[in-house]
């Protein structure tokens, strides 16, 4: 092979790496921001109990999130490509809408900055949503109980964990259980 073409290979590989953690990079942002929406709904903010290695796996550790995060983009992406073929198929009409700014220097500077602002705000409805529904569906669920090292038992639905505590809802209240009060078993009560 030519020089030319394995400059060519190695540019598209180094490219395809930074598209790649990119992504990564913003599916964890997202899982972030559906992970605290999730626990926001029962008052907890989760950044003070998690650490930034359980967040590194959310995006892809709930198909809800990644579907929610692939739902978002698309729908932005789409909507972008329809701005654009607009743009380019009926100019007058374009024009017209855009109140004439398209043919401002500024404009397609603008018109990008609005595009990432819909798409941050479409991701924050989203994920708004998404903890209203999981608080609805936890809120559902069948109680359990913890029993404790010695012997007392504490009774509730658990509405997540980290690697250190347990969030337990007992009685519309919250209460937070370090693993290290040696919980000793899950019951399942039907």
């Amino acid at each position: 092979m030519s020089s030319q073409t394995n400059n060519k290979y190695e540019s598209l590989l180094k490219e395809t790496q930074s598209i790649i953690s990119i992504f990564y990079i913003l599916a964890v942002a997202i899982g972030m921001l559906f992970n605290y929406q999730k626990y926001s709904e029962f008052g907890i903010n989760i950044f003070d109990y998690a650490d930034i290695f359980e967040f590194l796996i959310t995006p892809f550790s709930d198909i809800i999130i990644f579907l929610f995060t692939i739902g978002s983009s698309l729908f932005v992406y789409l909507f972008f490509r329809f701005d654009t073929w607009l743009m380019k198929k009926h100019p007058n009409f374009y024009s017209r809408a855009a109140f004439g700014w398209n043919k401002k220097t500024w404009y397609n500077t603008y018109r990008n900055i609005i595009f990432l602002i819909l798409f941050f705000s479409f991701l924050h409805s989203t994920a708004t949503l998404y903890g209203k529904i999981i608080a609805r569906k936890t809120k559902k669920q069948t109680p359990i109980s913890l029993r404790f090292l010695d012997n007392e038992i504490k009774k509730g639905i658990i509405i997540g964990k980290t690697k250190e505590v347990i969030f337990l809802l007992e009685n519309k209240k919250v209460k937070v259980i370090p693993f290290m009060a040696l919980v000793k078993e899950f019951e399942v009560k039907k």
